[in-house]
């Protein structure tokens, strides 16, 4: 929406304290969910291909194949997420460093896709536009790139295409933006309270700037 500048409000929801209201609109009980008019719209890839088909520009390829394409790596989101996710949503040292010896195996697959789809230098997934593909791994992106910050895993400097392009959605505003301005904070608390051990990296980091 924010690259499509389209107008709308967003209603945050406690994820720890669900709402009734909310429950009673979203399926399986997780953001986001979309209201138009009385009409209510859940997950996000279904969101967004709705939202790309009701306002111009649209961001899919125009050619068949491509958009394809590009629905399938959208797709693919899960794998890469766990990937980069499973580095740091676990609860030991040990646990981290396993799943990021197992992540290169997905992050591979994205690399080659861009470097054999994409037929340009980008900078994102298609090119000098974002598209869906891009709004469906930047928040994965977002996420890793912050607690990396201390996890200090090194996994991007394997995949030039992908840190490339990881690091060109975190130049735009339409992505940054896209987020509360505590997200760091706020994230941070939830490693916290769901027990991760990366969380006590930031606690040093923090005790030892006091």
């Amino acid at each position: 929406m924010r690259a499509k500048k389209v107008e709308f409000e967003v209603t945050y929801v406690n994820l720890q304290d669900k709402p009734d209201w909310f429950l009673a609109i979203s399926p399986h009980g997780k953001v986001p969910v979309l209201k138009v008019n009385d009409q209510i719209l859940f997950e996000s890839n279904a969101i967004a291909e709705y939202l790309d088909e009701v306002v111009a520009p649209r961001v899919h390829p125009e050619d068949p194949i491509k958009r394809a394409q590009n629905r399938a790596w959208t797709d693919f989101v899960p794998d890469f997420a766990k990937a980069l996710s499973g580095t740091y949503y676990n609860k030991s040292r040990d646990e981290s460093d396993k799943a990021i010896a197992a992540a290169p195996k997905a992050l591979q697959k994205v690399e080659d896709a861009i470097a054999r789809e994409r037929g340009n230098d980008g900078p994102y997934f298609n090119g000098d536009t974002l598209s869906l593909v891009d709004a469906a791994y930047a928040p994965f992106f977002q996420r890793f790139l912050f607690v990396d910050r201390e996890l200090k895993t090194g996994l991007l400097d394997q995949f030039p295409l992908l840190k490339a392009w990881a690091e060109a959605l975190m130049a735009t505003e339409t992505v940054t933006g896209s987020v509360v301005d505590t997200f760091d904070q706020e994230f941070e608390k939830s490693l916290k309270r769901r027990g991760f051990w990366v969380a006590d990296l930031f606690e040093k980091k923090a005790a030892a700037a006091e």
